[in-house]
């Protein structure tokens, strides 16, 4: 008889050792309980679509082979049903000793639930209406020594979801949907990306100098070289000495790594989209945003118009374009921008309780009273232009104000979607930008970004005018599949040490 008992489920430790004691046996009876391999010759959903109009009470002639995990147990005594789920669905086997055997048939009573096996035999729908095989044949291919957990249909445990995976997949198959949209939204980036003639390329992932965005990275020690490298904070800058090189339309679906907090928008390991175009700008990867995140949404989703966590969210273009300075001053009620006074724009953030650091300039103040009061509230596609030049390292200069940049942030649901600008290609500003980083990194700002000496000299060999792009694909992912967590998009997320 199986060990899972019909009222309460018995300690974890005892039904181990009863698996266990099962496993034993079997392999006193010269049966393997880890098979090889299995023939298996349909997926569960062939069956299904083959037989869909196989009336109730008929049985066929057709002989398959299917494999699985048991899934659900029903031994009615002189009539077994397991059901087994594959990669594509669920079936039931229909199992009667007269087909089997006797002793076959005591064997397939005392699989457990979760145990993995192979049936062969044939194709029926029962008197019930449900579409069955009736095997002649049930072998163990892998058997299950730890029980599923209590309950475990629609676990809901969060803890032992994001900690287990494995479990929350089998307890609730809805989750991999969630997981192949993700993987359909990625394919789908990388078919559009080549369509408009981007090349996907691969850049280091262990780096002397992490650049690319202001991050606190995380660092190892390569024992050879005897020197010190450091996870990628993010690609930008060995992807922006390509277009240096003559590449001049290049993309990465990238791992970055960034050694901060964590929290339902942000994981210690996520995956991006950065891109860059030889002689475009901001205007062009506007519109290369715009269009890309539409055509994924419609091809793996076949819509625009989606909700979010209870609230409507709209795809359809033409997205909303506003200046930073221009929200801000709508939402604090009166005209702010980095021409306002130092002394003014303090007394803003103070007003809103915005943390103040001594050394931060207009630009910075201005971009956190954005965060505080406007970030959170715009819910439809923002594309929010003309960030400061203090908080741009890396972004050109407004041709107008120079304490601007030709920078937008994509904003949606409240948070930020994508980072894109013309880049800055003058090799004396980006020094001064870079050394700028470094005095706020001696000054204590951890996530201020180095001097790197080495892209400095390549864009002295001279780099082409460019436009780039960064997409935050978990978070994308979290939007097209209704997620409130990132968690609930990364097959892994990172989790405290396990008690």
């Amino acid at each position: 008889m199986s060990d899972e008992p019909s009222t309460g489920a018995a300690p974890a430790e005892d039904a181990v050792a009863v698996r266990l004691a099962k496993v034993a046996a079997l392999r006193r009876a010269a049966i393997e309980p880890y098979r090889d391999s299995f023939e298996r010759s349909a997926l569960v959903a062939d069956i299904a679509e083959a037989h869909a109009g196989l009336e109730a009470g008929a049985e066929t002639s057709e002989v398959v082979s299917v494999a699985g995990r048991v899934v659900a147990k029903r031994d009615q005594g002189k009539v077994l049903f397991l059901v087994i789920r594959d990669a594509s669905g669920e079936l039931q086997l229909f199992c009667r000793p007269n087909v089997l055997g006797d002793e076959a048939y005591a064997s397939a009573c005392d699989l457990d639930l979760g145990d993995w096996v192979g049936a062969t035999g044939t194709v029926l729908r029962t008197r019930r209406g449900e579409l069955s095989v009736s095997p002649s044949e049930v072998l163990l291919l892998s058997k299950s020594v730890r029980p599923l957990p209590e309950k475990y249909h629609g676990l809901s445990d969060t803890e032992t979801r994001y900690r287990q995976r494995y479990v929350d997949l089998i307890a609730n198959p809805e989750v991999r949907a969630v997981f192949e949209t993700r993987f359909a939204v990625i394919s789908a980036i990388r078919a559009f990306m080549a369509g408009r003639g981007f090349l996907e390329v691969e850049t280091p992932m262990l780096q002397p100098i992490p650049g690319g965005a202001t991050a606190r990275p995380f660092v190892t020690h390569h024992n050879a070289l005897d020197m010190d490298l450091y996870l990628r904070i993010a690609p930008e800058l060995y992807l922006k000495r390509l277009l240096v090189g003559g590449f001049e339309r290049v993309f990465e679906i990238n791992r970055s790594f960034r050694n901060e907090g964590m929290s339902p928008r942000h994981n210690p390991e996520f995956t991006m989209l950065e891109a860059y175009q030889a002689f475009g700008n901001m205007e062009t990867m506007r519109e290369l945003t715009e269009s890309l995140i539409t055509t994924v949404a419609l091809q793996v989703l076949g819509t625009l118009e989606l909700e979010y966590q209870g609230t409507a969210v709209t795809l359809a273009s033409p997205w909303r374009q506003a200046p930073m300075a221009e929200l801000v001053s709508e939402a604090a009620g009166r005209e702010l921008s980095v021409h306002t006074p130092l002394a003014d724009l303090r007394a803003e953030c103070a007003r809103h309780d915005v943390p103040v650091d001594a050394g931060w300039g207009p630009g910075k103040l201005l971009t956190e009273l954005f965060e505080k009061l406007v970030e959170h509230s715009l819910n439809e596609p923002t594309f929010v232009t003309l960030y400061p030049a203090e908080t741009s390292p890396l972004a050109r200069r407004n041709d107008a104000d120079p304490m601007l940049t030709d920078r937008f942030e994509l904003i949606v649901t409240g948070r930020e979607f994508a980072n894109a600008f013309s880049e800055l290609i003058d090799p004396a500003d980006q020094r001064g930008r870079f050394e700028a980083q470094a005095a706020a990194k001696d000054a204590g700002d951890d996530e201020a970004m180095w001097v790197d000496e080495d892209y400095l000299r390549a864009q002295e060999y001279g780099m082409p005018p460019a436009g780039g792009l960064g997409i935050g694909i978990d978070r994308l992912v979290m939007l097209l599949t209704d997620s409130a967590s990132i968690r609930d998009v990364l097959l892994f997320p990172h989790m405290r040490p396990e008690a």
